[in-house]
């Protein structure tokens, strides 16, 4: 591909050693590009070189001043590529030298993706302040938890200071509210000294509404193809090639300059791509050739709306190469088996047997007909545990609510312990979602601050729509309010009182033997069974690894049931029991059983048992 450099930052402003500018702006359609730099009256002359990119070298824009770009005379335009918007997305884009940071974590070893056990934040409600300095603070919090990498939800600059990230505008603009690119350079850096990884959720299948310039500049965007979001971004139609090096350029940044471990990619079904390689294709190829490079390892992972293993599938096997993606199915068998309503999307999904086919398969539509979808959905999979990332909550199954109720607020104490245990005890990466681990009782709602009042209308008038079967519920949260945003900020003043407190304490429990038991942190599918008994709702699955089995005993009732298990071990040990006083529970379990496994299981309760004593 034309000009792409994986060792370095090409497109932009970059600066050399000796701080001067280099210059370059994709414009293939444009007559005359100019650089004109307000604070000090100058303006320098792009030349047009191949395939529509402008190039100039000068010294006269140095380190933090203010730019814009002017095409063929007319408006004045910030840059796509900018680094920093100071003066939000409407204006002037910010010179930086994003390579001056003072790196500290050379000794950081990135560790395989199977020991990920993730926490996905969003960095303007994770604290009151909402910046990275703030985030920092709570990291010790993080690693004593037991967490081994941070989810970050997107970072690309927005239009003001609240909104949930997809609605970037600048992919490799780090919001200035949140502390701009030193803020998150600094943040990835204290993260890798106390031993945690880092996600970035990234968004390449669309670009936000306000402040969106990029038509502006070059053919970014296609009518080939519609989407929820507008004509598609341009990955295979005519001048594709300068787009597709412009993400190909972002992904390899974040890697690179921002020493990031993985990209969550969004929604990367609702990327349009035709062409013989996709764009995950080489993206992939393309961070292959950097870490060959620098030496380091890094994960691409996506959410998929698809049951389709060609995206995990390695490319030697002419699969997109992805390292993981996320699996909503999961998520929706055990929404719908801990009684919560079956509508929506959630109306393909029975209880208990979606959730125990989810344990052994991975899909739970893996070839079957779905009603929700009208056809026949999914393939079969036997792809590696550590290639599926599942939760009980995330911030589109929390947000995406009318009134953005969390998890603690729809179902009972006991259940949020069931819950926690199925995410924790399966054969796949484990990711929490900010608060859940003390019970947060403040919502997730979803937020905007558009300055356009027009579009901040349209907004509003869209939440409406979207919930008016919802009537009886009472009226959707106006997403532009910021007391909406302060309403979704995390209370840590709870994580000391009860039951949250308590609700800590198992949560850092459970992740101390997910971590510690070799059946629980190898992720061997084969090594994986599961019984139900969906007139009791109750699961049991079967964990092992060489001769350590456990046994992990889930109802989901709201009543004791008797379990026999047939068991060839003489002595079982409890690992954990959700149902003991020791985590506010009703009832002991007993501590250690010999012979045949017959119990009787508390209402709402998850318990494990080892036939090995540690």
């Amino acid at each position: 591909m034309n000009g792409l450099n994986v060792s370095k930052r090409t497109i932009g402003v970059n600066f050399t050693a000796s701080e001067e500018a280099r210059v370059q702006l994709w414009a293939p359609e444009a007559k005359e590009v100019e650089l004109l730099i307000p604070g000090k009256n100058k303006t320098v002359s792009l030349t047009c070189k191949e395939q529509g990119y402008w190039i100039a070298e000068t010294n006269h824009l140095q380190p933090g001043d203010l730019y814009y770009f002017e095409l063929d005379g007319k408006k004045q335009l910030p840059d796509p590529a900018s680094l920093s918007q100071p003066d939000d997305v409407l204006g002037a884009s910010q010179a930086l030298d994003i390579s001056s940071f003072k790196w500290e974590d050379g000794s950081w070893q990135h560790f395989p993706l199977k020991e990920y056990i993730s926490y996905e934040i969003h960095i303007g409600t994770f604290t009151s302040e909402g910046t990275f300095a703030a985030a920092e603070k709570k990291l010790d919090y993080l690693v004593d938890l037991g967490i081994t990498a941070v989810e970050i939800m997107p970072v690309a600059q927005f239009s003001g200071t609240r909104n949930w990230g997809y609605d970037g505008v600048y992919p490799f603009c780090v919001q200035h509210s949140y502390g701009g690119a030193q803020g998150l350079q600094s943040f990835v850096n204290a993260c890798h000294i106390k031993g945690l990884a880092v996600i970035l959720d990234v968004v390449y299948n669309h670009i936000g509404p306000e402040g969106n310039h990029l038509a502006e500049f070059g053919p970014y965007f296609t009518e080939k193809y519609r989407t929820p979001w507008g004509n598609a971004i341009n990955f295979d139609d005519a001048w594709c090639d300068g787009v597709r090096k412009f993400f190909i350029e972002n992904a390899l940044m974040w890697f690179r300059d921002f020493h990031i471990d993985a990209l969550r990619m969004d929604a990367v079904h609702a990327i349009k791509d035709f062409s013989p390689m996709h764009i995950l294709q080489e993206i992939r190829q393309e961070v292959d050739l950097l870490m060959q490079q620098t030496g380091r390892k890094h994960y691409l992972i996506v959410e998929l709306d698809l049951n389709d293993t060609r995206f995990i599938n390695p490319l030697s096997k002419l699969g997109y190469g992805m390292d993981a993606q996320w699996i909503d199915e999961f998520h929706h068998a055990l929404r719908v088996t801990s009684g919560q309503e079956k509508t929506g999307y959630y109306s393909d999904f029975e209880a208990i047997e979606s959730l125990a086919k989810s344990y052994q398969d991975a899909y739970v539509y893996d070839g079957a007909f779905s009603e929700h979808r009208k056809k026949v959905f999914g393939v079969k999979t036997e792809n590696p545990g550590e290639q599926f990332v599942v939760f009980s909550q995330n911030h589109d199954q929390v947000g995406n609510r009318m009134l953005g109720e969390r998890t603690s607020q729809l179902v009972s104490f006991e259940m949020q312990k069931v819950l926690a245990g199925a995410v924790l005890v399966s054969p796949y990466l484990p990711m929490l979602f900010m608060g859940e681990e003390y019970g947060e009782k403040n919502p997730f709602q979803y937020f905007v601050s558009h300055k356009d009042p027009e579009l901040a209308e349209a907004v509003r008038k869209g939440r409406r729509e979207e919930f008016k079967a919802f009537h009886i519920e009472g009226e959707a949260p106006d997403p532009v309010s910021e007391e909406t945003f302060e309403r979704s900020k995390l209370r840590w003043d709870s994580v000391d009182q009860e039951p949250h407190k308590t609700m800590l304490s198992y949560y850092k429990k459970l992740i101390a033997i997910r971590k510690s038991q070799s059946p629980l942190y190898v992720l061997n599918r084969k090594e994986v069974s599961v019984e139900y008994k969906k007139e009791t709702q109750v699961i049991i699955l079967r964990r092992q690894h060489k001769m350590q089995d456990i046994i992990c005993l889930m109802n989901f009732s709201k009543q004791e049931q008797p379990v026999d298990v047939p068991v060839y071990a003489s002595l079982w040990y409890k690992l954990l029991g959700s149902s003991d006083q020791e985590w506010a529970g009703p009832k002991d379990m007993p501590a250690r059983f010999s012979g045949e496994l017959a119990l009787t299981l508390p209402p709402e309760s998850i318990t494990l048992y080892s036939n090995h004593y540690e």
